[in-house]
């Protein structure tokens, strides 16, 4: 079996029992666009990460940056420094409203709401392409970054959680559910998969993301545990009582890949 076989398989095991997906009246996979805007201002604020740095080294000054999976910018508004452009891939037309309302006093931002690689043909060219905390969401892993080189001149960078990102939520799935969750893929499957779609090693640099502080979005965070246990709004003080007597999680172990483009 191939490693992008193997890849895919992995990410099959996360799918949510139909059973319990037929009990939720929300949907589990509903993402927040402002705690993704907080996250880009948490980036702005702080100093560059492994992903910035790895970017900005390959970045010529006035340079462009393709933004995969975007967000409101996390990955790209901190390389507002050098860049003079940033082309910004989404399929969440309001990720990519928050990502204008981030970077109206940096590099010109243009955005295409779509998925990748099917919105291949609607981007230009960029001397550098960022990708970050998309992967796990990317079954056929192989395009995906065969695609973000064929679009970047001189370097890739693919930012993602040593573990899969729901394993932390395995406790809570087994508290609510009584459901074993899987642990796998890893980054290093996810390197593996690149070697083999690219015919070379991506370089890697391991990292530990800065804790998230208590801000605003706390309780929004709950609630979006909540819906991605498909659990009812009236089990959201059981959520909130579980996490305040939990240990806190460990600060999440990041990897960053970085390889040469190929336009």
């Amino acid at each position: 079996m191939t490693a992008a076989e193997d890849w895919a398989n992995a990410l099959d095991s996360w799918r949510i029992p139909e059973e319990i997906l037929a009990g939720s009246d929300e949907s589990p996979w509903t993402l927040p666009p402002k705690a993704f805007a907080e996250a880009a201002r948490r980036a702005l604020a702080q100093p560059p990460s492994p992903t910035h740095r790895r970017a900005l080294e390959a970045l010529p000054q006035g340079g462009t940056v393709l933004d995969v999976g975007s967000g409101a910018g996390a990955a790209s508004l901190p390389l507002a420094s050098r860049a003079k452009l940033i082309l910004a891939v989404d399929q969440n037309p309001e990720m990519l409203d928050e990502m204008r309302a981030m970077g109206r006093f940096g590099p010109e931002v243009l955005t295409v709401r779509g998925t990748w690689p099917e919105c291949f043909d609607q981007v230009q060219d960029a001397d550098v392409a960022v990708c970050a905390n998309v992967a796990y969401n990317v079954r056929a892993l192989g395009p995906f970054v065969l695609a973000l080189s064929q679009r970047s001149r001189k370097r890739v960078v693919l930012e993602l959680t040593e573990r899969h990102p729901q394993s932390p939520l395995n406790r809570l799935w087994l508290h609510f559910w009584n459901l074993e969750r899987p642990t796998g893929p890893t980054a290093q499957d996810a390197a593996r998969v690149i070697a083999e779609a690219l015919g070379e090693e991506a370089r890697s640099e391991h990292w530990t993301r800065a804790e998230r502080g208590t801000t605003e979005l706390d309780a929004e965070r709950v609630a979006w545990l909540r819906r991605r246990l498909c659990l009812p709004p009236s089990r959201e003080p059981e959520v909130e009582s579980y996490i305040g007597h939990s240990a806190p999680e460990p600060p999440a172990q990041m990897v960053t890949l970085w390889w040469p483009g190929r336009a």
